[in-house]
């Protein structure tokens, strides 16, 4: 993957397939550092599955038998003089469970890689799991850019938010933020 964008993809999906309700999807500009937080309220992680993240043969997908998604994501975090810390509560120890994963990257390294079409990663999880409650926020010097699913749904009520004509709106309401920073 050579774009942000689609590891904060990867990482949503992790969330989904935890089976998460609410997902919040955070990106920070400040200064030289690119920060970004996935947070959900899926079945969490046992500690023995945390301490296997970074092995890139352990993976809970029956698809396939490796998991590279965190170990690449790491490196790539490193390379820049960044990081990634995981932190998670497996529905078994707390009814207040899920994952929070953050990111942070130099953006003036040479090893940073771009973040990629945000408006079209949010739409593409719209449309996958319309049921969701996604908020998604970009925040920059210059300003900030929001959507939440929830306030979505609000104004249109029971339809489903991966009707095409709404995914569109979605994103011209995105790329038209996006333009005003």
């Amino acid at each position: 993957m050579d774009e942000l964008s689609l590891y904060v993809l990867d990482i949503t999906m992790n969330s989904v397939r935890a089976g998460a309700t609410e997902i919040s999807i955070e990106l920070t500009e400040e200064g030289e550092w690119l920060y970004f937080t996935v947070r959900d309220n899926g079945c969490g992680m046992t500690e023995e599955q945390l301490k296997k993240l970074e092995n890139p043969f352990f993976t809970t997908r029956k698809t396939r038998k490796v998991g590279l998604g965190i170990p690449f994501l790491k490196m790539l975090a490193e390379m820049t003089g960044g990081n990634v810390k995981i932190n998670s509560v497996h529905e078994s120890v707390s009814a207040d469970h899920g994952t929070v994963t953050m990111a942070k990257f130099g953006k003036n390294h040479i090893d940073f890689i771009p973040l990629g079409d945000m408006v079209e990663t949010v739409k593409t999880l719209i449309q996958g799991s319309p049921e969701i409650d996604f908020t998604y926020r970009h925040k920059t010097e210059q300003g900030e850019v929001m959507l939440s699913c929830a306030e979505i749904r609000e104004v249109l009520g029971e339809v489903p938010l991966n009707e095409p004509e709404i995914l569109t709106w979605i994103g011209e309401n995105l790329r038209e933020q996006y333009e005003e920073l």
